[in-house]
């Protein structure tokens, strides 16, 4: 099982996979069948070993599912659906990409089967999160009233507690531009700050809050973004960054799937507060792995990431 390790002098690339070279094989393969518009039997049993084999590890197992549905396009995932109707991961899969294309301007996804989809894959294997996390999610996408939600996120909750999708999925929905306040944020962060153990999967939530309040402020640009500036000097915000910064690039000290985005999070963060020194040593705990968000939210993010990470390594 790949795990999250330093890599120094690596030429900086944008792979949706991050450091898990089995996904990245097998997406390969998944693209491959896409551009002929077929899948076949070997690449079916492919995808099926790459997500049976993160086993119990959630945060793997869903962030495997995400990046072969954003690799799988539309039709693939019902292909491999109508040869293994009973097969989890198919299941999965499939709503996964109706999530992914539910979100697309125009869309035409029937959501309520979406949900069925998650209902079935939750009865094949009853101790997984993920098809309730999805369920969450689709609720999230039609901004249903937070009643709906509420024990879908206590089944998550009592079958991975630090899941990073559940927690991210929440977050999202309880945001002052979706469904929200600042205040349901916090009331968030507050309910799991002092029980998350200090590297969980979702160890990153409060930072991720965080950057999300900070384009919240820079949003209505002029004098209010000019004093943005302010936000990263806030106690809670100072907090945060203090013991990311400290902790989180060491080696093996996020070992979740996802630890590579988290670092690039806290690197982006960490340029923000103008803090070089700690964003360069954060910048070279990715090795060079570049993630879309936040790099995005200011132009192309692989040039955006690049333009950093190469001033962080120039002395290497």
């Amino acid at each position: 099982m790949p795990v999250f390790r330093r890599r120094r002098g690596s030429r900086p690339r944008l792979v949706p996979e991050l450091d898990d070279t089995a996904l990245g094989k097998v997406r390969r393969r998944v693209e491959t069948c896409w551009d002929r518009g077929s899948l076949d039997t070997a690449v079916m049993a492919l995808m099926k070993d790459v997500i049976d084999d993160a086993g119990e590890d959630w945060d793997r197992k869903a962030h495997r599912l995400r990046v072969l549905a954003s690799s799988a396009g539309r039709s693939l995932p019902g292909i491999w659906r109508q040869h293994n109707p009973r097969n989890q991961g198919a299941l999965l899969l499939h709503a996964w990409s109706d999530l992914l294309l539910a979100g697309e301007r125009g869309s035409t996804i029937d959501l309520d089967a979406t949900r069925e989809t998650c209902r079935l894959a939750a009865e094949l294997l009853p101790g997984d999160p993920t098809p309730w996390t999805l369920h969450m999610a689709t609720l999230r996408l039609e901004r249903r009233p937070s009643g709906e939600l509420s024990p879908i996120w206590r089944e998550i909750k009592a079958r991975d507690p630090w899941n990073r999708e559940a927690h991210l999925q929440a977050l999202g929905y309880l945001s002052p531009d979706e469904c929200g306040s600042s205040g349901q944020v916090l009331d968030l962060l507050d309910s799991v700050r002092s029980a998350m153990p200090p590297n969980a999967p979702a160890a990153g939530l409060e930072l991720a809050a965080l950057v999300r309040s900070h384009h919240r402020a820079m949003a209505p640009g002029g004098v209010t973004a000019l004093g943005a500036g302010e936000f990263w000097r806030r106690p809670d915000a100072v907090k945060v960054l203090d013991h990311a910064a400290h902790y989180w690039p060491g080696p093996g000290y996020l070992h979740h799937a996802q630890a590579l985005a988290d670092l690039n999070l806290l690197a982006y963060a960490l340029i923000k507060a103008a803090r070089p020194a700690d964003a360069a040593n954060t910048l070279r705990a990715t090795g060079g792995v570049a993630t879309p968000w936040p790099w995005n939210t200011e132009g192309e993010p692989l040039e955006r990431f690049t333009d950093h990470y190469r001033r962080a390594t120039s002395a290497d």
